[in-house]
């Protein structure tokens, strides 16, 4: 094939490339548009709901479509378990893909933050092949939390902005983008204010942030600072509940309950979320230890209705 040739078929290469991806947004937005008035989120099942029952992604899965979700958040170790355990990757992808699934984010835990060079390079190292991972079953997302910040606090958030630029560019080679996640119990990104200037002073225009009920709770910020995100700034919201006690200082993780069980203003949470703009997915993600005694599609289901029933209660 001629020099002239060989252009020509890489520049329709290009081309066809960016039509499927205009394509894909395109009708991304079209079922959000399709969404009734009073319903204009996404449903989405965040594994660690129902990870004490130990079942492997496959079941997860499978309990994920038959209850009612469009959509799975699942964990960067399930999947490698999977993988290790001989399940073929591409089999993961078709069965999430004819349950009409989608795969919006997935929970890792690289050190892509860390202020020690090596860890950090490291970070980036298990990044990259996380992101593949999700990749090859279809994922387009993948939470980037504050993992391996340490017990000192990293003050410069300049300097954080620069590492989520990184992890951002590798997004750009593997198709799959990070969201900038808060953790509420974290000493270097744990406030919705920290979040929205290290997304913006990264200087990419696919950053976006992953916040979440319980952790900007537990983070100290107050709900309506929700209403500076705009519609292109964030496209999973993490989903639950917590009680008026323990205080703050001193509630973790097992204390989530189901959306309108607990304390959170849930009514100005979701109005404030539509008012922006938002039409991406609410990920219910729990990790209560009665709830991982139960059998897990009951409370996929129970966490469903009970996030529905929230919405609408909000929205009516």
């Amino acid at each position: 094939m001629n020099m002239t040739a060989n252009i020509a078929r890489r520049t329709a290469l290009k081309q066809m490339g960016a039509a499927l991806a205009v394509g894909a947004i395109a009708s991304s937005a079209q079922s959000a548009e399709q969404r009734p008035a009073n319903q204009p989120f996404g449903y989405c099942l965040n594994t660690g709901t129902i990870r004490g029952q130990k079942l492997g992604i496959v079941k997860e899965v499978e309990i994920a479509a038959k209850t009612g979700y469009k959509a799975i958040e699942p964990w960067i170790g399930s999947i490698r378990s999977y993988q290790k355990q001989g399940g073929s990757l591409k089999d993961l992808r078709k069965k999430i893909s004819d349950l009409g699934l989608s795969v919006p984010s997935a929970i890792g835990f690289a050190s892509w933050i860390s202020d020690d060079d090596t860890k950090r390079a490291k970070g980036l190292e298990d990044f990259t092949r996380d992101m593949d991972l999700v990749r090859r079953i279809g994922g387009t997302g993948i939470a980037a939390a504050p993992a391996g910040a340490g017990r000192t606090p990293i003050k410069d958030l300049s300097a954080i902005a620069k590492r989520y630029r990184a992890v951002l560019d590798l997004g750009d080679k593997t198709g799959v983008a990070p969201l900038l996640e808060i953790w509420g119990p974290s000493n270097t990104l744990s406030r919705i204010g920290q979040a929205l200037f290290v997304a913006a002073e990264s200087g990419h225009p696919k950053a976006s942030v992953l916040l979440d009920v319980y952790h900007i709770y537990k983070g100290g910020s107050d709900f309506s600072g929700l209403k500076f995100l705009g519609p292109d700034a964030m496209s999973v919201f993490h989903v639950n509940d917590y009680p008026a006690d323990p205080p703050r200082e001193t509630i973790n993780d097992s204390h989530r309950v189901f959306p309108g069980d607990g304390a959170a203003p849930l009514k100005q949470i979701f109005t404030t979320l539509k008012k922006g703009g938002f039409h991406g997915w609410l990920s219910l993600e729990l990790f209560n230890r009665e709830y991982y005694k139960r059998p897990a599609d009951k409370v996929a289901k129970e966490g469903l209705t009970k996030l529905r029933a929230a919405v609408q209660k909000a929205l009516a």
